[in-house]
């Protein structure tokens, strides 16, 4: 079994701060792409960033230049450093990570529990 245990999010005012992590734990052999996605009301699940071992990155345009995303791959870590908070970046945000748990198996996906970030105007 694999758990992805999410801290941080909260409330903030627009233009504030907030740092989410998530670290994977349990039967955790290797962890290809990690990051987070988030899901606003009445929107679909969208990526926010992630970040491969070799340290590239994916992010959503609007979060580009706001947002940046670290990892430690030997602890199995994400973090999520968001800056100059709009809004719309309310959502519930969501630790996700595809991880090999056997040297015979392949990567599978795997979410958190999401936390809540709300922006406030």
């Amino acid at each position: 079994q694999v758990q992805l245990v999410e801290s941080g999010g909260g409330l903030v005012q627009a233009g504030g701060s907030l740092t989410l992590s998530c670290a994977a734990s349990g039967s955790v052999l290797s962890v290809d792409a990690m990051g987070w996605y988030r899901q606003a009301p009445g929107k679909s699940r969208e990526l926010a960033a992630d970040m491969i071992p070799s340290g590239n990155t994916r992010y959503a345009n609007s979060a580009k230049g706001r947002f940046t995303i670290s990892r430690d791959n030997a602890k199995n870590t994400v973090t999520l450093q968001m800056n100059s908070l709009k809004p719309e970046d309310t959502a519930v945000y969501y630790c996700n990570a595809l991880v090999r748990t056997s040297y015979t198996g392949g990567y599978f996906n795997y979410w958190g529990q999401g936390t809540q970030v709300t922006v406030s105007s």
